[in-house]
């Protein structure tokens, strides 16, 4: 299979570059170019802003040009991918400047969403078409997931096998094989439930605010809602969108029903409020910037922003069924919106899709919906929804009939998935090789150890899994104790451990609800204990008998940091966010973060200072990595440590590389930890007053600053330039952790934080 080691994208628009960006992350090297050199740096700057690359140096790997001048750049390319305007013409003219260029077996490929493959390849010759098929990235590329890929009837295999493998491995993506229909499969049903559920909600005169209320939270769909969702896409980019896809599906598709111009839509596009790329579509902040107005559906004028209010929300308690059933006018607005929505999913395969599997995983990862239409469908019920369509006089799609007399789309077969086809049969959902889910696991057999705290797997050759399951996998008493009893079970029972899961974020930190409590009960004992629970149990992890592989995607943030820290190695997915945040409440890291951290500059800087300095610039303002990458420059991944860009093989690669540390394993040795002393001390106090001098460090700041500054220098002691036992530096941490907790600027932080989500700067 041909290795892809280096790409040309043509076209430096939002896509484009947001391609190219991407391509930059997995380590390939690019060739970015337009219409001229200008254009083509402009896209890369965008990106560096956007936040499409997941490490700033990327854009080094980047070569920018013009298409008229610089089109021999793309002459090593192994894959060039055509961004540019949704105009055959145009894209035929640049096919065939491309062939005259390009080596041959290289691969090419548009990321058109609009125009069918037998439209742009149509009179190009077979050298070019067999080497040509849609790659259809969703935006932004480096954050969805979807990729939705079409072969033509001339292309070859391998080349279909090539990119399915690179853009899984190496770009993180979900690849779905679509047909070659208009819109494929994500535009194809996204766009008819953006504008059935917009215009259904101007036509009942709802609130922007219920509407999107109604249409999130009960259904899976991401919190944007519907209207959130118009104003990223652009208010004026779905009419066009939504005309294009009317003037190519059939003419009894449903689609065609839909107005894809109502007046008042017609009236903010006049009036440039177009969403968020102008400043305002249906939200817009308000002339103060601490609130936001919103479009009145009646009216069309703005508005400032209501509390959502509605009965039927209230009255459905977060149950779909129960809302779409509710009288009111949220349950008549779920209603219309998803029953037509689901049923036009179902009246599309098998024409876009030969499962239902396809169809829910590119909704999943291409729109963000928890569950997929037919993952719905279950759940509301096959024959209910059958029902309600059949009252309603609406024809029951074939296939969704066949679901209602089955008893709906998936079911589980000798402990897998299966899903129905349209033929009435059923076959297993078929995972790819290398993927590991504890969802599935959970179906084969049964865990091993489960609670409500916490489930231990078997991933089979002497490897365990632990995975969280607390609110936002927080830390608290039962948790950390459960992590202790895991260990002495995988001590006689298996060879290594994982601790990860199947969840979006790996762990928040501790529960600062926790916190609270046991300092409004007064309970310095109760906190010193629960410290050194986390500390002895921290502690077990680094010193265990066998390797202990964290697997974290999402947040590790603040004890969920301090835990991969104690590990023997990580495997983290590309999309980490890590960090040691607990100044942000007022405290400093509690469960050793400070001494891993020393430890870790200590092994790449020269001195016992210059660690000390690099670990309060990491821990005082509270760093958070914007992805793995990063977060290997910041010094949370060591060089050993790796990186895992698809979501989906997290667990399978966190195993192989427990497999590897398992061999002739032996514990690390206890080290001494160099301090910083009295001159490192005088050094950090001095950068700590001068950021407050600029007003970057606020009173309480200062406060934890020195508290930290003491931990990282080896507090008081006769010999201050003796290296410290890790025994000693945590009991300076859990001295200056327990001082600064029960102080009234840090219980006013603790507070704020869960009352708001957001930092206290007091």
């Amino acid at each position: 299979m041909t290795a892809i080691t280096r790409a040309a994208v043509i076209g430096a628009g939002v896509m484009g570059s947001g391609i190219a960006a991407h391509l930059a992350n997995a380590g390939v090297s690019v060739v970015l170019l337009d219409r001229d050199k200008a254009l083509a740096d402009a896209g890369v700057a965008r990106q560096l802003k956007a936040g499409g690359f997941m490490n700033p140096a990327f854009t080094e790997t980047i070569k920018t040009g013009s298409v008229n001048d610089d089109l021999a750049l793309i002459t090593d390319a192994d894959w060039i991918i055509e961004a540019v305007a949704e105009k055959p013409e145009i894209k035929q003219t640049l096919y065939r400047a491309i062939d005259r260029e390009r080596k041959e077996g290289s691969i090419v490929s548009s990321n058109t969403s609009t125009i069918p493959l037998s439209v742009l390849t149509q009179g190009l010759p077979e050298r070019f078409t067999s080497d040509f098929l849609i790659t259809h990235f969703f935006n932004p590329p480096r954050i969805m997931r979807l990729l939705e890929l079409v072969a033509g009837e001339t292309t070859k295999p391998q080349i279909v096998r090539t990119l399915q493998d690179f853009a899984d491995r190496s770009l993180g993506k979900s690849v779905v094989l679509c047909k070659d229909t208009p819109g494929f499969i994500g535009n194809r049903i996204g766009n008819y439930w953006m504008v059935v559920a917009q215009n259904e909600a101007i036509s009942l005169d709802l609130d922007v605010e219920e509407a999107d209320a109604v249409i999130g939270q009960p259904f899976g769909i991401p919190s944007t809602g519907i209207f959130g969702l118009l104003d990223l896409v652009g208010i004026d980019l779905m009419p066009t969108v939504l005309r294009s896809l009317q003037n190519a599906v059939p003419e009894d598709d449903a689609i065609r029903d839909c107005d894809p111009e109502p007046a008042l839509i017609a009236r903010m596009i006049a009036e440039n409020r177009l969403g968020r790329k102008s400043g305002g579509g249906f939200t817009r902040l308000s002339a103060d910037k601490k609130s936001r107005d919103m479009t009145d559906l009646t009216t069309g004028d703005y508005r400032p922003q209501k509390k959502v209010t509605s009965t039927s929300l209230e009255a459905a308690k977060g149950d779909p069924r129960a809302l779409m059933e509710h009288p009111g006018p949220g349950g008549l607005y779920a209603a219309a919106v998803m029953e037509r929505t689901l049923a036009y999913a179902a009246s599309l395969v098998p024409d876009i899709a030969d499962t239902p599997e396809a169809v829910d995983e590119a909704m999943r990862t291409g729109y963000g919906w928890k569950e997929g239409p037919f993952e719905l469908i279950d759940r509301l019920g096959a024959g209910w929804l059958a029902k309600r369509l059949s009252i309603r006089g609406v024809d029951v799609p074939a296939y969704l009939k066949l679901a209602s007399e089955k008893g709906g789309f998936y079911s589980t077969a000798k402990g897998r998935r299966t899903h129905l086809l349209p033929d009435g049969s059923v076959e297993p959902v078929q995972r790819g090789e290398g993927i590991v889910i504890l969802a599935d696991l959970r179906l084969a057999a049964k865990p091993v150890e489960s609670s409500e705290i916490a489930t231990l797997f078997d991933l089979g050759d002497g490897v365990a899994c632990l995975e969280f399951r607390t609110k936002m996998n927080t830390f608290n008493t039962a948790l950390l104790e459960t992590i202790g009893k895991t260990l002495e079970h995988c001590r006689a029972n298996f060879g290594a451990l994982v601790i990860g899961g199947d969840a979006a974020n790996f762990s928040a930190g501790a529960d600062l609800r926790v916190f609270l409590d046991t300092v409004e009960k007064g309970g310095a004992k109760a906190m010193g204990a629960f410290l050194d629970l986390g500390h002895a149990i921290f502690q077990a992890v680094k010193y265990a008998s066998f390797p202990v592989v964290g697997a974290p995607s999402g947040l590790a943030l603040g004890g969920g940091c301090e835990l991969l820290l104690h590990c023997d190695a990580i495997q983290a997915h590309a999309e980490l966010s890590i960090g040691l945040v607990e100044t942000r409440i007022g405290v400093i890291p509690g469960w050793g973060g400070c001494k891993e951290m020393m430890l870790r500059f200590s092994s790449t800087l020269r001195g016992p200072v210059a660690p000390a300095i690099a670990a309060f610039n990491l821990i005082a303002p509270a760093r958070i990595s914007s992805s793995a990458m990063e977060a290997r420059t910041l010094g949370f991944l060591k060089p050993s440590d790796s990186i895992t860009m698809n979501r989906n093989r997290l667990l399978a690669d966190a195993k192989q590389k427990a497999l590897s540390l398992a061999k002739d394993y032996k514990p690390p040795e206890p080290p001494l930890i160099p301090m910083a002393g009295p001159s490192g001390a005088a050094s950090l106090h001095n950068m700590l007053e001068s950021e407050a001098i600029a007003g970057r460090a606020t009173a309480h700041d200062r406060v934890i600053g020195g508290a930290l500054i003491e931990i990282l220098s080896g507090g008081p002691s006769a010999d201050p330039l003796k290296p410290r036992t890790e025994e000693e530096v945590i009991a300076l941490e859990r001295e200056a952790f327990l001082d600064l907790l029960f102080t009234k600027a840090t219980i006013e932080r603790v507070k704020h934080m869960l009352e708001t989500g957001k930092p206290l700067r007091n």
